[in-house]
């Protein structure tokens, strides 16, 4: 029993000290850039009229600013695509400390950005600070799954998109003018992406490494079994959350202000959305095992799907009535809300359940690369199509539900309490419907060493 104690103690300290580096980075760099939107657009022409004698053309501050928001992403794909290599060639612990470089990189970039007048700084950090995020999400999830023991591992799952629910928060509290939303705090707003990782370097290396790396490619037996959990894991955890909408976060105040919510109430209404998400995170945890993967999301993008119709529907009566704008801010949480519990808490469970040991680093790669490159060009385009949808803004957001609810439908299985074996004749029946048997199964192949 003691030693179930200290192990579980270990486990815990072990999913605080790899989150607050990982997915908790994620949403907190996510949702920071939001509150000092008009400050920094005003910087950048501040900055180019001191170089030039000239203002710069309002198209073109909004194209700096957007390339400020969407190299984070960016700079994620880069991340993710590091992930692999480097958690095999240093280890999963020591991958995690040796990332937050890029974070003290990016947050002196940030900090001096000001001072030296220069909003290329702004970009280079957002991409340095992207790097850490993708590098970090993909590492943590490796790390967490091989260090918890099988009968935690469900529970384990989850923690990332706490995480990054968590980071959106604090960083949506943050913002607040009363703390670091003041015009002249920007820069070190941008800059406290160093404390969670100082935070990190403090309480990690206190820990052990992942019991799996340690056996596998270290041969290393002795300290695998010192490990906080099992040294025999049959698969490892996908636990990546899938990534919030950036349109949400990133360009919150702009979209509440679209919606009519009066100006010094938009900081409070950004940061409800926070609480949504984080609320929808620890509610998933409880209905995943409950409903099933299928029934969440199919359930949640038919719900997103409605309340961005209702959504647009308020943006366009909003000078009809006057509660339009606070049903349009409602809409908002319920997108969010509905997104938290189906789509955000699933998809990076079902890497896990849909491919085997083998084919699991490619589809993580593949998944990875999607993400961030959608996350990217959302970034970059979402200011543009705002201005060029006005009220119709969030209809091809709308089409991409319905799809998505349509495709879950006719070619997810339900995965909930099955076997490998039942998954992959469940998804031979989807795919080739007219033959009567799906392929055998020839059981999990063991994996003698990790291969880049």
């Amino acid at each position: 029993m003691l030693e179930k104690c200290i192990q579980g103690r270990v486990l815990l300290l072990t999913i605080c000290a790899a989150g607050i580096g990982g997915t908790f980075q994620f949403g907190y760099n996510l949702s920071i850039i939001n509150a000092p939107t008009l400050h920094i657009q005003e910087f950048i022409n501040e900055t180019w009229w001191a170089r030039t004698g000239q203002p710069l053309p309002d198209h073109l501050v909004l194209f700096v600013w957007s390339l400020i928001v969407s190299l984070y992403p960016l700079g994620g794909l880069f991340g993710a695509l590091l992930a692999g290599p480097l958690a095999v060639m240093l280890g999963r612990k020591k991958s995690l400390l040796a990332n937050n470089v890029f974070v003290a990189a990016a947050a002196i970039l940030f900090g001096f950005s000001r001072r030296a007048g220069s909003f290329e700084m702004l970009v280079l950090g957002r991409l340095l600070v992207g790097v850490s995020t993708g590098l970090s999400m993909n590492v943590q999830t490796m790390y967490l799954g091989e260090s918890a023991p099988k009968e935690l591992r469900g529970a384990v799952a989850m923690t990332p998109a706490i995480f990054a629910a968590l980071g959106i928060v604090i960083g949506q509290v943050v913002g607040l003018r009363e703390l670091l939303g003041d015009p002249g705090a920007w820069p070190l707003l941008l800059a406290s992406c160093l404390v969670p990782g100082v935070l990190q370097l403090a309480s990690l290396p206190l820990l052990p490494e992942s019991p799996r790396y340690l056996l596998i490619d270290r041969g290393d037996t002795e300290a695998c079994l010192a490990g906080p959990g099992c040294c025999r894991p049959r698969r490892p955890l996908a636990a990546r959350p899938s990534a919030p909408p950036l349109q949400v976060y990133a360009y919150a105040s702009s979209v509440f202000r679209e919606a009519g919510i009066p100006k010094g109430k938009v900081q409070y209404a950004v940061l409800g959305t926070g609480s949504c998400e984080l609320l929808a995170a620890c509610l998933s945890c409880v209905l995943i095992e409950r409903v099933g993967r299928r029934v969440l999301l199919i359930g949640g993008y038919c719900l997103m799907a409605c309340w961005g119709t209702v959504f647009t529907v308020a943006l366009c009566l909003q000078s009809s009535f006057p509660w339009m704008p606070y049903l349009a801010m409602s809409c908002i949480f319920a997108f969010v809300l509905s997104f938290g519990v189906g789509p955000a808490g699933v998809t990076g469970i079902l890497a896990t359940e849909l491919f085997d040991q083998k084919a699991r680093p490619a589809a993580y790669m593949v998944a990875g690369a999607l993400v961030w490159t959608l996350l990217f060009l959302v970034g970059l385009g979402f200011p543009f199509l705002k201005e060029g949808l006005s009220h119709f803004l969030y209809v091809p957001f709308l089409g991409v539900c319905v799809c998505a609810a349509i495709y879950t439908g006719f070619f997810l299985p339900e995965t909930k309490g099955k076997t490998f074996l039942e998954i992959s004749k469940e998804l031979h029946k989807l795919n080739f419907p007219r033959q009567s048997q799906g392929p055998e199964w020839t059981g999990p192949e063991v994996i003698l060493s990790t291969e880049l």
